[in-house]
């Protein structure tokens, strides 16, 4: 194999793929990058045996072959490498090494063949359907930070995919939640949609995806099966195992009878969150809202360092109430409203509560409550 290709060129597809490869392997060839050239062009692959990532790149190929070498190790040279620089990508005859060239750069890496690098892709795909890259991104990054960690309930690990039926028409909806919160957001279902099978999926193809989405505009290319997911954008195919679980029956925890309504400034909500919860510990993020006629007081109180105050002019003309809530969990789902104004809708301080944007419905939250 012996190819030649632009330095920034391969350096951005190696960005992508090495983030797949794991750094501590039990099996060698999982710690490599595959290599193959052919045609004009150079592809790369890496695979964690979970999600696999493939991207071609275009490159000059004066002879074709596939060879794997460590991701890391390549990755690290390829970005030290200086800008604008050619790459020449060489095995040497015994098909031991890969050579390395750079202007006076020469580096030699150890290879592994590429018939032992493993093929996740090899699955039939019952439903395809594509959505821009700012449809998945939306709904990505308003769900992803309600992703529950937790290992041992390992059907929240994800985002629940699925499509349903609205009065407004079909909707592609993604929903996430640790049990504490639940994020859910939605657009138009596209056409080849419906009919797919509810999927689940996992936090780390979540993440890859969210980075290899660019212009907003393009379209990406979305086929599923049972068991897996493929993403095709102009020149990367992510495809991944899907997480093979139940997701809940979330729709049982929106609250639907909620009829205290509160509406605040959602700048001026967050930074005053931001501020009295700097008094809180690591393990008592409770910061709580005292709601009265038009008004709100934010309190914090920290045995071991003090307390905090703040008070805020709001829309709210309902009984007084007092409710506390995670701080973090506040101001994560505050980050993701578009819109000036945030609608709380509340029942009463031990009962979960709807956070909406008030202009857009197209994404609602639910929060569970604290005691404070």
């Amino acid at each position: 194999m012996k190819a030649t290709l632009e330095r920034t060129d391969l350096l951005k597809s190696l960005t992508h793929v090495h983030r797949v490869v794991e750094r501590r392997n039990t099996i060698p060839i999982l710690s490599n990058v595959l290599l193959r050239a052919e045609g004009g062009s150079l592809k790369l692959k890496a695979t964690d045996l979970d999600l696999e990532v493939q991207e071609t790149v275009p490159a000059m190929v004066e002879r074709p072959g596939a060879t794997t070498v460590p991701a890391h190790m390549i990755y690290d040279i390829v970005r030290k490498l200086p800008d604008g620089s050619q790459v020449v990508l060489e095995t040497t005859s015994d098909f031991a090494t890969l050579e390395i060239r750079a202007g006076r750069s020469k580096f030699s890496l150890q290879m592994l063949p590429e018939t032992d690098f493993p093929d996740l892709t090899a699955s039939d795909f019952s439903h395809a359907f594509s959505l821009t890259a700012g449809d998945i991104r939306k709904l990505i990054d308003t769900t992803q930070f309600a992703i529950s960690t937790e290992e041992t309930r390992y059907y929240l690990n994800g985002i629940f995919m699925h499509t349903v039926d609205t009065p407004e028409g079909s909707r592609f909806r993604a929903v996430a939640t640790d049990g504490h919160r639940l994020a859910q957001a939605e657009v138009a279902a596209p056409s080849g949609a419906m009919g797919m099978p509810g999927i689940i999926v996992p936090r780390k193809t979540v993440g890859e995806i969210q980075k290899l989405l660019e212009a907003p505009d393009a379209d990406v290319q979305i086929e599923l099966s049972d068991t897996k997911i493929r993403i095709v954008t102009a020149n990367i195919v992510l495809t991944s195992k899907l997480i093979d679980g139940t997701f809940p029956d979330y729709g049982r925890v929106i609250p639907q009878g909620n009829d205290k309504e509160l509406r605040v400034d959602r700048d001026e909500f967050k930074e005053a969150v931001d501020r009295v919860s700097t008094i809180s510990s690591e393990r008592g993020r409770a910061v709580k809202l005292s709601l009265t006629d038009g008004r709100m007081i934010l309190t914090v109180n920290n045995p071991d360092s003090g307390s905090a105050t703040e008070e805020l002019m709001v829309e709210y003309d309902a009984d007084p109430m007092e409710i506390g809530f995670n701080s973090r969990y506040l101001l994560d789902i505050a980050n993701q409203l578009t819109s000036d104004t945030a609608l709380f809708r509340l029942a009463d301080s031990g009962s979960p509560t709807l956070i909406r944007d008030s202009t857009v419905d197209e994404c609602l939250f639910v929060l569970m409550p604290m005691r404070v």
